[in-house]
């Protein structure tokens, strides 16, 4: 199997020399993914918000790699303020709350202070629910 890049358009993937997502036979790797609004470039400053525009680009590199969000099995989620993971949920609910994938969250600095959170996903091509 050859190995497929996804390329959102996010000037960090130029600067940092990484993929959006790297599929791998039916396994579709999404590296960590923020909230910014890859067509401008911009951040909200709520993290509901960019929790969900973090799903939505999230959702974007999966449907180039012919799969979706139903298809992930683990989710990794990354705070600088763990006391906020709560504000998450009900926008983790909408877009998780009938694929229940296997997750872990922790906190962690992040690579720009107006980042509030970042989600990495592992999905395999026609595992959805």
């Amino acid at each position: 199997m050859e190995r497929k890049r996804i390329n959102s358009g996010s000037t960090f993937e130029q600067e940092v020399a990484y993929s959006r997502a790297v599929v791998d036979g039916d396994w579709i790797f999404v590296s960590g993914t923020t909230g910014f609004d890859y067509t401008d470039m911009t951040i909200d400053p709520s993290i509901e918000k960019q929790t969900e525009q973090c799903l939505k680009n999230i959702i974007s590199a999966l449907k180039e790699a012919n799969a979706a969000l139903s298809d992930t099995v683990r989710v990794l989620y990354i705070l600088p303020v763990a006391a906020e993971f709560k504000k998450t949920w009900p926008v983790l609910r909408k877009y998780f709350g009938e694929i229940r994938p296997a997750a872990t969250m922790f906190s962690a600095g992040l690579a720009d202070s107006r980042m509030k959170i970042e989600i990495q996903v592992t999905a395999r091509k026609g595992s959805g629910v």
